[in-house]
């Protein structure tokens, strides 16, 4: 049975509209004499870090309080923590721009990103790239609460299941696919465009 044409693409913002995240992790651990997998360790497997993570992502902290305590856990310096750990992070314009090709072809698209404080975006692109956004952080909750994907829906204007959703966290899919959303794993733009044209049935060359 061939998949049903979806309506709408919902993305996260790191990691899929813009270079690796855990690859900018690596780089700073190199930079501050780390394991290269530290920051990734920690936020995967230390409660503390875990909690500060959450509380980061839902607005409880702002950048200011938390990088002098993620720094604490770390044993670094806390100035411009943040803006350290994403130093190696880029834009994805390959993927930034079939965003944009599949909006000019009539699919609506939103964001639903765990944000990391308020300036983290780019926001005077947001009119021309997106429907819809939700952002952790003016919300209070983040992925993979259901609830995230539910309000992505709804500020694009379309049911769950008219919706692709793509993530390149695995855990962050599974929510989604419970509310009938046709989900990818992004893990480079050559194979998630191909992917998103198939779901979409439009052109994003």
């Amino acid at each position: 049975m061939t998949e049903k044409t979806r309506k709408g693409l919902l993305v996260d913002f790191g990691g899929v509209l813009t270079t690796d995240v855990f690859a900018s992790f690596a780089a700073f651990c190199e930079q501050e004499g780390l394991e290269t997998g530290t920051v990734r360790d920690r936020f995967m497997k230390d409660p503390r870090a875990r909690e500060l993570l959450a509380d980061l992502e839902t607005g409880k902290l702002t950048e200011e309080q938390f990088e002098p305590k993620f720094a604490a856990v770390l044993e670094v310096s806390p100035d411009n923590l943040v803006d350290r750990l994403f130093a190696g992070m880029r834009p994805d314009e390959q993927m930034l721009a079939a965003l944009e090709a599949a909006r000019r072809a009539g699919v609506k698209t939103g964001l639903i990103s765990n944000s990391w404080g308020k300036g983290r975006y780019d926001r005077s692109k947001f009119p021309e790239l997106f429907d819809g956004v939700v952002i952790s952080g003016e919300e209070g909750m983040r992925k993979p609460e259901p609830r995230m994907y539910e309000l992505g829906a709804e500020r694009v204007g379309l049911n769950p299941a008219d919706c692709v959703f793509v993530d390149d966290l695995p855990f962050n899919l599974k929510p989604a696919r419970a509310l009938g959303m046709a989900t990818v794993l992004h893990r480079d733009a050559d194979q998630t465009i191909p992917e998103l044209e198939r779901l979409l049935g439009v052109s994003l060359s």
